[in-house]
């Protein structure tokens, strides 16, 4: 059916179609850029944070600041943002940190959403648009033939059905960029904080502790004190 369509008359008559075309060349740009984009972002973070740990241990506190920047995966940035400050602020930079990775991971979704969102719309659109040409091709000529309401009807129909094919790949793409998205940040702050406790228990095994004063037993004579000088002596 699809072969006996005439495609290039249908996009000259309708102009909502050939919308619903730039939108779905707009959609499989999105979903091709995001697809190599988290595919690029991908990484190991269980590995990342195991070999930082371990360096953190070691002592080679630069070491395991390379290997959190030669990371990919989101939790490369995030722990060398942590490695690079103080404890006392670390918190702090951990959240901004995974802020500053949402953003980049939903770049571009929010165009996904719209299409899912908006398609079926111009789609619906398109259908009000050629059932009002129908009915314009039958005052016209007079008769309410099948052949003078065809196009009208079929423009309502292709319409609709081209609103529907961009609708639903774009919904399905848009829930699963979200939710890699939302596994990829919490398994990097998940990792975040346990190379957060590493680094806590690092700080705290190297500082030394403060000597002891010796306390005197309580059952131990004090020793007496001093006559004063020029005090009879008894």
């Amino acid at each position: 059916m699809l072969s006996q369509f005439n495609w290039l008359d249908a996009t000259a008559s309708s102009p909502i179609f050939l919308a619903l075309i730039g939108f779905s060349i707009v959609t499989l740009a999105v979903v091709v850029e995001r697809a190599l984009y988290f595919n690029k972002r991908r990484g190991n973070p269980e590995e990342t944070a195991r070999r930082v740990q371990s360096l953190l241990r070691s002592g080679n506190h630069s070491e395991a600041l390379k290997e959190c920047e030669n990371s990919q995966h989101p939790i490369g940035v995030i722990a060398a943002e942590l490695l690079r400050g103080a404890l006392e602020s670390a918190e702090e930079r951990i959240y901004v940190a995974l802020s500053q990775q949402k953003l980049l991971l939903e770049r571009n979704l929010n165009v996904l959403g719209t299409m899912a969102a908006v398609a079926p719309l111009v789609g619906l659109l398109g259908t009000v648009w050629g059932i009002m040409r129908a009915f314009h091709d039958m005052a016209a000529v007079g008769s309410a033939a099948p052949s003078v309401v065809a196009a009208g009807v079929a423009e309502a129909l292709v319409t609709t059905a081209a609103g529907l094919i961009v609708a639903v790949p774009a919904l399905m793409v848009y829930n699963h960029f979200s939710r890699r998205l939302n596994v990829m940040l919490t398994v990097a702050e998940n990792y975040t904080r346990s190379i957060r406790a590493t680094m806590s228990e690092t700080s705290s095994s190297a500082t030394p502790s403060a000597p002891k004063t010796p306390r005197r037993a309580s059952h131990e004579t004090p020793a007496p004190e001093p006559a004063p000088v020029g005090a009879p002596v008894g």
